[in-house]
């Protein structure tokens, strides 16, 4: 029964079909000239067969080596793509976004998507910052721009930004006696939101909103009491589900932005892949909702 050959010696000659030269493959390989030529040569002692016809200057591959190559080239590209796969499903996933967006809507869904792909892990991290994936190590980002205007030429659009004001009950209440006694509530990073709902719903406001670091932070200031926040109503929408906010009159503003999933260039496959098809349903999900 004949052995298989050695890999190393497979190798050496996967390369040298690949370079057609003897002296590239030796550089290829990090080996000298003389070694590459040890491999082939004992390659074919065991297959007894010629693969390559050595000639004063040119190396050429027999049709016999030729056909060999190819099957080589082929079953190499297999093992690649096969560690290729298995390595994306053990590193985790590294997804970069606002840190609201995080908390309130990616989280909470993660767990749905761990029992859809038990393979696969999604780490999270935030920042309001534009990120550079490449050089930042991150396999895609979640941020805000206007709706016909994606951040980069590879983003998806996930769904609009729809805001509304929600108060706790007691200043729910009043807020249409009392409300310009009323403090709002907002983020930094969204300023312009309160403005838009205020324009949009006809009401003068003199008083300019208190903004804090984060939606987040904001949200809390409203479960405490100090006024009412304007955000995406799926992040509150626990807090609306056991009455500790309410949503005050109004119609829900879409502020002209969206949503998008920033993905690298190129073909993207396995934990990436999934992640992005996912993530792309639950938004879909979430827009129907909010616009029903």
């Amino acid at each position: 029964m004949r052995r298989t050959p050695p890999l190393e010696s497979l190798w050496a000659f996967h390369v040298v079909a690949e370079t057609g030269s003897l002296t590239a493959a030796a550089a290829a390989l990090g080996v000298t000239q003389p070694a590459v030529s040890k491999r082939l040569r004992d390659l074919e002692a065991l297959l007894g067969c010629a693969l390559v016809r050595r000639g004063a200057n040119a190396l050429s591959l027999t049709e016999r080596g030729r056909r060999f190559a190819a099957e080589l080239g082929e079953g190499f590209a297999r093992v690649q793509a096969a560690t290729e796969r298995l390595g994306a499903e053990a590193a985790p996933l590294r997804i970069r976004a606002y840190t609201t967006w995080a908390l309130r809507w990616l989280i909470p869904r993660l767990p749905d998507f761990r029992q859809r792909h038990p393979g696969f892990e999604v780490e999270v991290g935030t920042s309001t910052a534009a990120v550079d994936l490449a050089r930042e190590g991150v396999d895609a980002a979640v941020s805000t721009a206007p709706c016909g205007a994606p951040p980069s030429p590879f983003a998806r659009r996930l769904q609009p930004v729809a805001v509304a004001p929600f108060a706790t009950p007691p200043l729910a209440r009043s807020w249409r006696s009392e409300r310009r006694e009323q403090q709002l509530l907002g983020s930094k990073v969204r300023q312009g939101d309160w403005p838009l709902w205020l324009r949009e719903n006809r009401i003068r406001w003199e008083a300019k909103p208190l903004l804090f670091e984060s939606t987040t932070l904001a949200i809390q200031a409203a479960l405490e009491g100090l006024g009412a926040v304007i955000c995406a109503p799926g992040y509150v929408r626990a807090e609306l589900g056991d009455g500790r906010l309410l949503p005050l009159p109004g119609r829900v503003l879409r502020t002209g932005d969206c949503y998008w999933l920033t993905l690298p260039g190129g073909r993207i496959d396995g934990a990436l892949q999934a992640f992005a098809d996912w993530l792309m349903e639950q938004a879909a999900a979430e827009e129907a909702l909010t616009a029903a």
